[in-house]
């Protein structure tokens, strides 16, 4: 009885052993975090806690981010992903358990060797059949890791590709906006260079002034007028985009709020710390778990190198003929211990390559850290300029616009040339463009960074 006990205690210890040595030649990933994202800033919040739908707060770009999350391809694609993922988990679960099964047989078996009479040999069989694989080296336990592994990196890889989905989309719909906003600079300043061309073309008839200023004023016309053709394709163009992202034809006309292109609120943004980086970015939170798949494998390597225990069990009634049947009972028990005596190095071989495997995803899970961290920093610096440079083209939108005011004033004073007045309007109109885009690029820079830092994969939207 003690050496039953003893036998039983040794195996029960085995798995524990073995799973430190299983995966002890995988080193853990050399992260060496930095105190802080932004130097001499350690804020407890981060804006990426914001859900996205809080974050812009446009209507109508938060109808075409719902509209793009609930019927983009490449986001549906990757749902299915999930639930394959999630089914091959459970088929993972479920090896570990013993397998049940119910064999119903009848057969009439008859043979006849030369020279011997025939011979005949029914067989009637009711059998309930057991199957269980005893997990001694942990191959089942790892197998279940993998595929828990396998499954949530598939879940994170969903949410990175809604993080991207949201930023995309929000990038394409204030593009939109801006170049909406710049037709409408130009069919503005057209109308003013058409009133301009009138205006020369009864001076310079009136003898009040040369050609020159004439030819000048319909040189600005049609040179404003060339800017529309390409606005408008580029409008469409980006129309199309946004209607593939959103899971629409071409031509669907999108809606868009002109007023959303005032500047952006320039009040700080809390960045967060380092941890809430790694743990907010859902490709981080993906390579982490296929680094965790990669670790299972070295395990389901290490146990393929021994054998395995199965027990079957089988019972129930068996007799050749009806009469009788279940007064016939049948019983059988059997263990198997199966393995390979001589595999040539083949084992230990795979064993290795599963090492370098596991290599080669710490390494790529230290790669994608150092990636979201430069993307974050990359985000932050290109915020700051980008916003010095809004606040540059306002002031410059404004002196413009004061320049415009006095040339008009002069010129009709007389003190100045009506060239001087084409000058001052093509600068205000200069200044108007790059305004526009200024606020553009501050607005693109903040997609940027919102999804840099982690946010807008959250589901929990409010009805």
């Amino acid at each position: 009885m003690k050496t039953i006990r003893r036998f039983c205690l040794f195996m029960l210890a085995v798995p524990f052993f073995y799973a430190c040595s299983a995966v002890r030649q995988c080193k853990a990933p050399e992260l060496d975090l930095p105190a802080e994202i932004v130097p001499g800033a350690v804020d407890t919040l981060t804006m990426a806690d914001m859900e996205w739908w809080r974050f812009y707060t446009d209507t109508t770009l938060c109808h075409i981010i719902r509209r793009t999350l609930e019927h983009n391809k490449d986001i549906r694609a990757a749902a299915a992903r999930v639930e394959q993922m999630r089914e091959m988990y459970r088929i993972k679960k479920a090896e570990r358990l013993p397998t049940l099964g119910l064999d119903v047989l009848a057969d009439h078996e008859t043979t006849d060797y030369a020279g011997e009479k025939p011979v005949r040999d029914p067989e009637f069989g009711l059998k309930a059949e057991m199957g269980w694989e005893i997990d001694l080296w942990g191959n089942l336990r790892w197998a279940k890791r993998k595929g828990e592994a396998q499954w949530r990196a598939s879940l994170w890889d969903e949410r990175a590709m809604r993080m991207t989905l949201i930023a995309e989309a929000a990038s394409a719909y204030f593009r939109l906006v801006a170049l909406d906003n710049e037709l409408a600079i130009v069919h503005r300043t057209l109308e003013t260079r058409r009133e301009g061309v009138l205006k020369a073309k009864l001076r310079f008839e009136g003898g009040l002034t040369s050609e020159v200023v004439y030819q000048q004023t319909q040189v600005e016309y049609t040179s404003t007028a060339a800017l529309i053709p390409d606005l408008k394709n580029r409008i469409q163009l980006t129309e199309n985009a946004l209607c593939l992202l959103m899971g629409l034809y071409p031509g669907e006309k999108i809606r868009r709020d002109h007023a959303a292109m005032k500047a952006p609120d320039s009040r700080s943004l809390p960045i967060g710390i380092p941890s809430q980086l790694l743990c907010r970015r859902p490709d981080v939170q993906a390579a982490e778990q296929h680094l965790k798949s990669a670790m299972a494998a070295v395990g389901m390597a290490y146990a393929d190198r021994f054998p395995r225990l199965v027990i079957k069990l089988q019972g129930g009634w068996e007799n050749d003929g009806l009469k009788g049947f279940f007064r016939s009972p049948f019983s059988y028990v059997a263990g198997q211990l199966i393995g390979s005596i001589f595999e040539f190095g083949r084992k230990k071989a795979r064993y290795k390559a599963s090492l370098a495997a596991y290599d080669e995803s710490r390494f790529n899970y230290e790669k994608k850290v150092l990636e979201a961290f430069k993307e974050t920093d990359d985000a932050i610096t290109s915020y700051g300029h980008v916003r010095q440079t809004t606040v540059l083209k306002t002031h410059s939108l404004n002196a413009t616009r004061k320049y415009v005011e006095l040339a008009a004033l002069q010129y009709r004073a007389g003190s100045i040339n009506y060239i001087d007045v084409l000058d001052a309007q093509r600068r205000y109109f200069d200044a108007q463009i790059a305004h526009s885009n200024a606020v553009l690029g501050e607005y693109l820079a903040l997609i940027r960074l919102y999804k840099a830092l982690g946010g807008g994969w959250l589901r929990d939207e409010p009805e």
